[in-house]
């Protein structure tokens, strides 16, 4: 599944294509058909995100909220003037066609339309994003130190910090020494605080460069990335390998349902 900083670079490369003008809005597989013929044709204004939420807000219209899941991809596409539009490869949910690129919505989990108050319900129900201006991790913060549940699940909830997902999490842990299975009520205030911070700045790197770089300089060596053209992470899918720091073997199990990562001897 996308992390959050895959979003936002969605909503930003769609506010520069498509904001601005009309856009031609079409479900080829028939699904969206409906709602498409709603927003077809109208100014789209601006996209926003909250962490693996993306929404397209149309003037005068209602917005489409699109939750990518784990299977959901955009594929972008340039538009020539006077060329036809490529046919739909595939079970393509929603065709947007601005005035010089198109993309291709296949797969997503969500894609719906929704008006202001829906919007405000999707959101009441989710974490501070860190990638947002208004985040607020005081909000993070108060609901981790109350609960006996494991940090590294609740760093997964959505309802407790919303963009994150499982790499993310892992590497984070790891960078700051503390093991996964720890109770959220035994993080002292000092770590989380630090621990925001980096995820903060971790995630902002992953906007700016489109990919997640958790390794720092001095530990960016020796055994490769876990897969061709990714790079290297400290713990995430390196179970069996030796860790970059202290070259104990590092660990993983299930954790609510998805895998975590982590090194017996750096994290406590």
């Amino acid at each position: 599944m996308p992390e959050g900083h895959t979003l936002h670079r969605l909503a930003r490369l769609h506010q520069r294509r498509f904001a601005g003008g009309p856009v031609a809005v079409s479900s080829p597989q028939g699904r969206f058909a409906a709602s498409a013929a709603a927003v077809d044709g109208r100014v789209l204004r601006r996209t926003s995100v909250w962490g693996k939420h993306l929404f397209h807000h149309y003037a005068e219209g209602p917005t489409v909220h699109v939750h990518l899941g784990l299977y959901g991809t955009f594929t972008e596409w340039e538009r020539p003037p006077d060329a036809a539009m490529p046919a739909p490869v595939g079970q393509v949910r929603m065709r947007m066609v601005g005035a010089e690129y198109g993309t291709d919505l296949r797969g997503p989990t969500v894609c719906e339309l929704l008006d202001d108050a829906q919007i405000a319900e999707v959101v009441a129900r989710l974490g501070p994003d860190p990638l947002r201006r208004d985040a607020d991790p005081t909000w993070a913060w108060s609901r981790i130190t109350k609960s006996r549940r494991p940090i590294g699940a609740l760093l997964m909830d959505q309802t407790v910090i919303a963009g994150v997902g499982n790499v993310y999490r892992s590497e984070l842990l790891f960078r700051h020494g503390i093991d996964p299975y720890r109770p959220g009520q035994v993080v002292s205030e000092t770590e989380f605080g630090a621990a925001w911070t980096d995820l903060v700045a971790l995630m902002k790197v992953g906007l700016r460069r489109g990919k997640i770089i958790v390794v720092r300089p001095e530990h960016d060596h020796g055994a490769p990335s876990y897969g061709p053209g990714k790079p290297r992470t400290y713990v995430y899918r390196r179970a069996g390998d030796p860790c970059r720091v202290c070259a104990a073997t590092v660990r993983t199990a299930e954790l609510e349902g998805r895998n975590v990562f982590w090194c017996p001897q750096c994290q406590t």
